[in-house]
């Protein structure tokens, strides 16, 4: 797996803005991306040094669509600390909503 499958997205969200100012940046991650493979990607992708990742499994909404009742998929998500001296500009001229 590449390091471009590994990252899906960045997560964009009122949580993950909160986290940017501890230097803590959020991804949507591949189902079977582990730790390891999350740091080597973002550092390959972005040209930052990583200090921690954290992951968790985000858990399916329940959706409805009138009768018919299901729900969302699970995904996985990474929340990356980098290095103090480091930034991704990916996140930082964006305004939410």
């Amino acid at each position: 797996m590449n390091a471009r499958q590994v990252i899906v997205r960045p997560v964009i969200s009122e949580k993950s803005y909160a986290l940017l100012a501890a230097g803590k940046y959020t991804f949507r991650v591949h189902e079977r991306a582990n730790k390891t493979q999350v740091r080597q990607a973002v550092e390959e992708i972005f040209g930052v040094r990583v200090t921690g990742v954290r992951t968790a499994w985000v858990q399916p909404k329940p959706k409805r669509r009138g009768w018919t009742s299901g729900h969302r998929r699970r995904w996985k998500k990474a929340v990356v600390t980098l290095h103090p001296d480091d930034s991704i500009e990916l996140f930082e001229g964006q305004e939410l909503g």
